[in-house]
């Protein structure tokens, strides 16, 4: 069976656990967001995408052919 899970969802279910139970303070997780939005307009963006495409293909056992 296949379950298909958004990135931005599972890293959305870690950030609310990680403001709940390690008591990570709400201003601080929506700052490293807004730094992640202003990270994707740059030119290092197409290697972090790669990177998460790898990372993802290495838990799924796939291949990008």
């Amino acid at each position: 069976m296949t379950i298909t899970l958004p990135v931005v969802l599972v890293l959305g279910t870690c950030t609310v656990a990680a403001v709940k139970f390690l008591g990570i303070r709400l201003w601080v997780a929506a700052l490293i967001a807004l730094f992640g939005f202003y990270l994707a307009g740059t030119f290092i963006a197409p290697a972090i995408n790669e990177t998460t495409k790898s990372g993802v293909d290495i838990v799924n056992h796939t291949q990008n052919k």
